[in-house]
């Protein structure tokens, strides 16, 4: 069964979108901000999504519970700019339907 969450991201314009997103399509944050092109081309997911660059940062400002950060996420974040507290980088996070009602902000480009 498909199921679409809700998700509120802020760009790095400071402007908040409400997007829907498939749980359905094993997607994750970072695709869901490069397919609302929520992004200028070329500065978010740089990698690809292997948790390489750091490009898709993003600060959770919600109290989800997510899934915990892996060693080569938390290496690329020891080593990114602008990292907070609640960095995390959006192509480790799978849409799933417990993300429904996520908010984010994208952090500023490196």
């Amino acid at each position: 069964m498909e199921q679409d969450v809700t998700l509120k991201i802020t760009d790095r314009d400071g402007n908040t979108h409400e997007v829907l997103a498939p749980t359905d399509m094993a997607m994750n944050l970072m695709e869901v901000v490069r397919s609302y092109e929520l992004a200028p081309e070329g500065t978010i997911g740089i990698c690809g999504g292997m948790a390489m660059c750091a490009s898709c940062q993003c600060y959770v400002m919600s109290d989800h519970e997510l899934p915990e950060m892996q060693d080569d996420e938390e290496a690329m974040l020891s080593e990114a700019f602008y990292v907070k507290d609640n960095s995390r980088l959006g192509c480790q996070i799978q849409v799933t339907p417990e993300l429904d009602g996520l908010e984010v902000e994208l952090a500023p480009e490196s």
